[in-house]
């Protein structure tokens, strides 16, 4: 695919981005702006996914939130999901500007905790012409309940009263890893199926990716519901993508969700088997499906 580095600010600060167009199509181009999940930087499964909106004659752009891999701003590999909103508010701005862009076929993408930023953006930004969320991590609070044990669910709340403590006093702040096995060592997401997949991203395409954050990045996840949100789209396209095995942002919740969104113009797919939420990366059957049905959803659309 034709990339382009690009660069626009947030907030002030310089965001880093991957502008793909698509060939042998005339600008000005429809247009997907892309956000990843937890800790990921812009290589990490977006250029996949981005190659089934460049195959459907949709340009589509990747960018690092603030904090991480090559975008500026501190403290590093630090989430506030509003500030990311924030970021993919301004990417829309960005390509909204570009000479080879239409600004009024601009859709969203989002995967995992992004896969709840698209609500909340869509719902303030009447730019956005259709959603796509795939197996989003749509309220934090239930989400640590459900993946972490009675007992795992206490030392985090420790952990985060502790950190509270410690960034008050010293204005620093801790960090936790991103996943592991709840058995190792405490972390973000207790799925021990999570490290290797990312890893092996690391190790190939997304050396940038650091696979810890900041405690009280776990903090805001907890208070971060995006369910109002959904209920407020009432005009704008969406599409949802779960797995039918998802105990990482959790099926059992993403589908009645999904129920709440008064638009008539939505569609829920669920990739069956043996899917889960990281089959979604690393299993080619089950990307090539999700990349499919993302880029027809957005043709029909854009």
């Amino acid at each position: 695919m034709a990339r382009e580095l690009i660069t626009f600010k947030s907030n002030g600060v310089a965001i880093k981005g991957h502008f793909y167009k698509p060939q042998g199509v005339k600008p000005p181009y429809p247009c997907v702006v892309m956000g990843g999940g937890w800790c990921y930087v812009k290589e990490l499964i977006q250029p996949e996914y981005a190659g089934f909106f460049v195959k459907a004659g949709i340009a589509a752009l990747t960018f690092d939130y603030r904090h991480f891999g090559e975008s500026a701003g501190e403290p590093r590999q630090h989430i506030d999901p509003w500030q990311q909103c924030d970021d993919i508010i301004d990417a829309i701005t960005y390509v909204s500007l570009r000479d080879d862009v239409d600004a009024n076929r601009i859709g969203i993408w989002g995967i995992s905790y992004a896969g709840a930023h698209v609500f909340p953006v869509a719902t303030y930004d009447s730019r956005v012409r259709c959603i796509m969320s795939v197996v989003p991590m749509l309220d934090g609070h239930y989400n640590m309940l459900r993946a972490n044990s009675n007992v795992g669910y206490r030392e985090l709340q420790k952990i985060i009263a502790d950190d509270r403590v410690a960034r008050f006093k010293t204005g620093k702040h801790g960090t936790i890893a991103h996943s592991a096995h709840p058995h190792d060592k405490p972390s973000a997401w207790p799925a021990p199926e999570t490290w290797p997949v990312f890893k092996k991203f690391k190790e190939t395409v997304a050396p940038n990716h650091e696979h810890w954050t900041t405690v009280q990045s776990v903090e805001y996840a907890m208070r971060y519901n995006v369910v109002p949100f959904m209920e407020r789209i009432i005009y704008t396209p969406v599409l949802m993508v779960t797995s039918a095995y998802d105990d990482i942002t959790m099926t059992e919740f993403e589908v009645p969700a999904f129920q709440k969104i008064p638009c008539p113009r939505k569609r829920l797919v669920q990739i069956g088997g043996d899917a889960s939420h990281m089959s979604l990366y690393d299993n080619p059957n089950h990307l090539d499906l999700v990349g499919r049905e993302c880029a027809e959803f957005a043709k029909q659309y854009l």
